[in-house]
């Protein structure tokens, strides 16, 4: 800062500020004994001291407490002569801290013979202007000396006695208290007198109003209802009723106009200097007429007039956003998949592993070609005995297209053309496992062995436990990623005895079930060499490994 500048501070201290303080010291009293009057009518407010919470307390002659007749220092209410009498400082009462605090107010009707002309009681100040208060009653004596508060606040800005604002602000308005002193038989009175203060923005604006609506063609549905809204910014101007006005302009021609029936205004003042107006008018049901038309909302004041002319455009009607429904069909894909994936992982792994995966391991070399599994019954072991007897005597014909030997069952006719015919290495329980041993290892084994497991499902077989245990184990197998084909094939009335099946089939072998692959034999058609059967059953049995170093001892049957 200039040093020149900072000697001007020093030397012409008031004009810097453009107040003088006001002597406070002057106005110090009794600390023990306070006399204060008030003009009946009048808004008074008793005195804090050392601006701390008092509680003044009526008391009477002999210090008797009147119930119901305590005031909050600091807090103002209207005199009346009721009020006159002794106070004490309750607060200092109950706490016993020091001496008594006494109060004495005297309330009285204003003197004619001191009343001055022009003096008020309420006055109206101008925003951002400059103004000051006078106390009433200031020249009814020659004490020019005044305090001023505003609540229990000092206000220090006085000048000769006078109140003064430089600039005037929103926050000046309010109540004020001008204390000065009068001396009467050796005792020193208080005078305490209020002024009302209000504060209002300039009397006049000193621009037009302000549309803060944007010239943007705004977007409607046809057949619905429009809100034009306009909205306005009043500077504020004494004794003025906004008006917004909204036309219709034909055709956009703004020489032919029409005046269009507006809503009530909805103002709102959040500064004291400025209004904002909000004008509707409303379009029952919009047509296409209406959008050839433009719309005017005008408004004015003492300065000037303000207008915006805006178009209406025909809204497409909302269509499924493309971003937001593409991501929420993406969602409930993945979600739908998700859930599939959790409930159906068991099958789906069999899936890949038996129609994705054998072709991998189909050149491992294995010790059977074919474990081949159905469940044994006494039907059967008599067909078998008296095919045995006919294969002795050399009468075999060829399996595939022999119509006499498709009604042998299944499981005396596959072994045959698989082994005989076709030329297959076949594990068969009963005849290549060692009697003795585990039933469950020859099982685990026999498995190991093979590069494939067939399994003729019968009613007998899904009711036998030992026949459904390698179906199991054969389904274990294969999701622990060992190279091997699994096949099954339904006799009929097998599937009828599904449901039925007692035991009741363990969880895993129900699943597999439903999706290994699978082909269907009814011994009531012809099963010929190209049939759907055969030709079916060729296409998924593995290719045969000639040079494989085990074969079985079985002799090699030569069918005619």
């Amino acid at each position: 800062m200039p040093t020149e500048y900072i000697l001007y501070l020093f030397i012409f201290p008031s004009l810097s500020v453009g107040c003088h303080p006001g002597k406070k010291t002057a106005q110090q009293q009794d600390a023990t004994r306070l006399h204060y009057r008030a003009v009946e009518g009048e808004t008074f407010m008793l005195p804090c001291i050392n601006s701390s919470p008092t509680v003044w307390s009526r008391t009477g002659e002999g210090g008797e407490e009147y119930k119901g007749h305590s005031f909050d220092c600091g807090k103002a209410f209207l005199a009346e002569a009721k009020h006159s009498g002794k106070y004490t400082d309750l607060t200092r009462s109950l706490l016993s801290s020091g001496s008594k605090l006494i109060f004495h107010l005297q309330v009285e009707k204003l003197s004619v013979g001191c009343y001055q002309p022009g003096e008020k009681s309420h006055v109206t100040l101008r925003l951002t202007a400059g103004g000051k208060l006078t106390c009433p009653g200031l020249k009814c004596s020659n004490n020019t000396d005044v305090l001023w508060y505003k609540g229990d606040k000092t206000k220090s800005c006085v000048d000769n006695g006078e109140l003064q604002f430089k600039p005037v602000r929103e926050r000046d308005g309010g109540v004020y208290f001008c204390d000065r002193r009068l001396r009467e038989e050796n005792i020193t009175w208080t005078l305490r007198r209020a002024v009302s203060v209000t504060v209002t923005p300039r009397s006049s604006p000193s621009s037009p109003p302000t549309i803060l609506n944007n010239s943007e063609p705004e977007e409607v549905e046809l057949g619905l209802p429009y809100n034009l809204t306009c909205k306005v910014s009043f500077e504020y101007e004494e004794g003025f009723s906004p008006k917004v006005l909204w036309y219709m302009n034909y055709n956009g021609n703004t020489e032919n106009t029409t005046l269009l029936p507006s809503e009530e205004l909805h103002p709102q003042r959040e500064i004291l200097e400025e209004l904002k107006i909000i004008q509707v008018s409303i379009i029952k049901k919009v047509t296409p007429q209406h959008l050839n038309h433009t719309y005017t909302c005008s408004t004015s004041n003492a300065v000037g007039n303000s207008s915006i002319t805006i178009k209406l455009k025909r809204r497409n009607k909302a269509k499924w956003p493309c971003l937001v429904g593409h991501a929420v069909v993406s969602f409930l894909v993945v979600a739908g998949l998700g859930g599939i994936v959790h409930l159906k992982r068991l099958e789906l792994e069999i899936i890949y592993r038996s129609y994705f995966q054998y072709g991998k391991h189909d050149t491992e070399k294995k010790q059977f070609d074919v474990f081949l599994s159905y469940a044994w019954s006494p039907l059967l072991a008599d067909v078998t005995k008296s095919w045995t007897l006919s294969s002795r005597s050399g009468s075999f014909k060829n399996e595939e297209d022999d119509g006499e030997a498709t009604q042998r069952p299944l499981e005396v006719l596959l072994p045959k053309v698989l082994e005989d015919q076709w030329g297959y290495r076949l594990c068969l329980l009963d005849r290549d496992m060692l009697p003795g041993g585990a039933y469950t290892n020859d099982v685990v084994l026999a498995i190991e062995r093979s590069r494939m497991l067939i399994c003729v499902l019968s009613a007998d077989y899904l009711t036998n436990s030992n026949a459904v245990f390698v179906l199991e184990s054969g389904i274990q197998a294969l999701l622990q990623k060992r190279a091997l084909k699994l096949l099954l094939i339904w006799t009929s009335g097998a599937s009828g005895s599904l449901m039925e099946a007692d035991p009741p089939l363990p969880t895993l072998v129900r699943k597999a079930l439903r999706v290994l692959p699978s082909l269907k034999w009814s011994s009531s058609k012809p099963a010929r060499s190209k049939s759907n059967f055969w030709g079916s059953l060729r296409k998924a049995m593995p290719n045969i490994d000639s040079e494989a170093g085990f074969s079985h001892a079985a002799p090699m049957i030569k069918l005619c």
